[in-house]
């Protein structure tokens, strides 16, 4: 395990957030990480809260001090539980600029981003910048969606089209698993039941294999006619799967999946966090 381990886990103080950072807390704890709270001013945006703080001094301040206070409670809670160290850190800029370019000023290795999910007033979309933090990054992150509260994963599902690098992505899911003792669903979906199929998914999964150290992993191939997403959000529904996992490579599955159109896609996944590994 890598030392050292750092979790950027950007908030803007909304319920969504706030859940963001259980999760980064729960994860760093296990990693003994360092994690950082991190808050992005946007001038434009505390403008119209506060015309009359030109500077942004009060707002700053207001800031710090609840920043602050959420920096206090994991110190408290996680602290004694493995967690290495809490810092906090505010920024004044664009959200998602700002915080791609912090995270990787500060060597981030992972960043644990939370979502709104489902609008109610826009079915299928989910907020933008969490989407648009997930399609630029090039360091993992998590994105959790507000209605989901932690409890370690029983079972993580690894969605798979057989990239070389899985060998590599694998590994990394695996380390996660051995924190929680969960069980690992390496998972192909496909659009059509032809043998040929079912002989590659044999060959890959012989070829995957002596990379994979965590006992409890399952190899599965789900034939499903319409929508790959549709497909995958059908599987972590029926085997219970808490944490979906996808490499985000050139032409891979998760490109497939979500790349025509990230919001309309990820939205099927409101109901379970998505973590998108970027980098070994």
């Amino acid at each position: 395990m890598k030392n050292g381990f750092v979790i950027l886990c950007p908030i803007d103080f909304s319920e969504c957030s706030l859940n963001a950072i259980e999760y980064a807390s729960r994860i760093g704890e296990k990693y003994k990480a360092k994690l950082i709270l991190f808050h992005v001013l946007n001038r434009e945006d505390y403008l119209k809260l506060s015309p009359l703080d030109e500077e942004g001094k009060y707002q700053l301040d207001f800031v710090r001090e609840k920043l602050g206070n959420l920096q206090k409670a994991v110190i408290a809670e996680s602290i004694p539980r493995g967690l290495n160290a809490c810092e906090i850190a505010t920024q004044e800029g664009k959200i998602v600029q700002g915080t791609l370019d912090f995270a990787k000023s500060i060597k981030a290795d992972l960043i644990v981003v939370g979502t709104e999910g489902v609008n109610e007033l826009r079915e299928n979309i989910i907020g933008s910048r969490a989407s648009r933090l997930v399609e630029q990054s090039e360091i993992d992150i998590l994105v959790v969606p507000r209605k989901v509260f932690f409890k370690p994963p029983r079972k993580l599902v690894y969605a798979t089209d057989y990239l070389e690098e899985d060998k590599l992505a694998i590994q990394k899911v695996g380390e996660w698993a051995g924190f929680f003792d969960s069980e690992i669903d390496v998972v192909h979906i496909s659009n059509s039941q032809k043998s040929i199929d079912k002989v590659l998914h044999l060959t890959m999964v012989e070829e995957i294999k002596p990379f994979v150290k965590h006992e409890k992993t399952n190899y599965v191939l789900k034939a499903f006619r319409d929508d790959l997403a549709l497909g995958l959000e059908n599987y972590l529904q029926v085997a219970k799967g808490d944490i979906l996992v996808t490499l985000s490579k050139k032409k891979s599955f998760f490109d497939q999946i979500f790349s025509k159109n990230i919001s309309k896609k990820m939205s099927y996944f409101l109901s379970k966090p998505l973590w998108v590994i970027k980098e070994f």
